[in-house]
C-alpha cells in the first residue's frame, strides 16, 4: 500500500477520535477529552498533510471527510445511542459508494 494511502487512514483515524472526543468533551467542559479532540485533529491534520504531497486536495478532502462522517455516524450509534434512520443509511451507503468509485475508476487519486 503506498504511503499517501497510509497516512490518509490515520488522518481518518485521528479525526474519527479527535470528533469522538469533542462529543465527550461537553462542549469543552470536560478537560480529558477536550484534549483528546485538540490533540486528534492537530494529528489528524498533520497526516492530511502529508497525503496532499501524493494526492489533489479536492479527492483526498472527498475521501477524508467521507470515510470520517461515515465512522462518526457508526460511532455515534454505537457509543452513544443516536439513531440512523433509512434515509441516513442510505446516504451513507452512497458516500461509500462515491469513495469507492473515486479509488476504483479515477485517474485522480494521484498526482
Amino acid at each position: 500500500m503506498p504511503a499517501h494511502y497510509i497516512y490518509l487512514i490515520l488522518a481518518v483515524a485521528a479525526e474519527t477520535v479527535g470528533t469522538t472526543a469533542l462529543q465527550a468533551s461537553q462542549q469543552f467542559s470536560r478537560l480529558m477529552p477536550s484534549l483528546l479532540a485538540v490533540a486528534g485533529y492537530a494529528v489528524a491534520f498533520y497526516f492530511l498533510a502529508l497525503t496532499l504531497k501524493a494526492m489533489p486536495v479536492g479527492i483526498v478532502y472527498a475521501m477524508w471527510s467521507g470515510l470520517g462522517i461515515v465512522f462518526i455516524a457508526l460511532i455515534g450509534f454505537i457509543a452513544f445511542g443516536q439513531r440512523l434512520d433509512l434515509p441516513a443509511v442510505l446516504g451513507l451507503a452512497m458516500i461509500i459508494g462515491g469513495i469507492a468509485v473515486i479509488n476504483l475508476f479515477s485517474g485522480s487519486t494521484t498526482h
